[in-house]
């Protein structure tokens, strides 16, 4: 069993934002959300705490946060992230967090930056195994023509996410 792993809940712009830390204060998993054992779940087994531990604020993982959602953009890009899952899914999540703010991508360019042009759907699926939103910016790769396509905490915070960084204002929800 994993040890304990401390989680704390933020208020944010678009609603509560829960992050789940591990000893070293790599986050595990985050979303915008108050349900951190919904959270815990989305965790990698080999990595998923057996108790979780509310406190009030994460150190520099709750500074990012806030700092992100009042506009400093790349606040989030120093947080250690820790997951685990195969070889191409953990590339594929290294290069999400490359993604600059305010520049979105497709699923296809997505797949040929993460080295594998003819895989959309593995690119994809990368986006919807990523536990940790926000720090792996899953929600900066688009549909063809600009269409949201799916995210895990609802295409509004999507849409929300992508205003406040500047991206594409022809965005269209599918």
């Amino acid at each position: 069993m994993n040890a304990p792993t401390d989680f704390a809940t933020s208020d944010t712009l678009i609603g509560p934002f829960t992050a789940l830390v591990d000893a070293e204060g790599a986050v595990l998993a985050s979303g915008w959300t108050a349900d951190a054992e919904c959270l815990r779940q989305l965790i990698h087994p080999s990595l998923r705490p057996a108790q979780l531990r509310r406190r009030d604020e994460l150190g520099a993982v709750t500074r990012a946060i806030a700092a992100y959602h009042r506009g400093e953009l790349t606040a989030i890009d120093p947080i250690a992230v820790r997951q685990r899952s195969g070889e191409f899914l953990m590339h594929a999540w290294e290069v999400l967090r490359k993604i600059p703010a305010g520049d979105p991508v497709t699923y296809t360019e997505y797949a040929a930056i993460s080295g594998r042009p003819d895989a959309t759907r593995a690119a994809a699926n990368a986006c919807a195994r990523n536990a940790a939103a926000l720090f792996v910016p899953c929600h900066r790769v688009l549909r063809i023509g600009g269409a949201l396509g799916g995210f895990r905490w609802g295409l509004p915070v999507k849409r929300w996410l992508l205003d406040h960084e500047g991206g594409n204002a022809q965005l269209t929800i599918e």
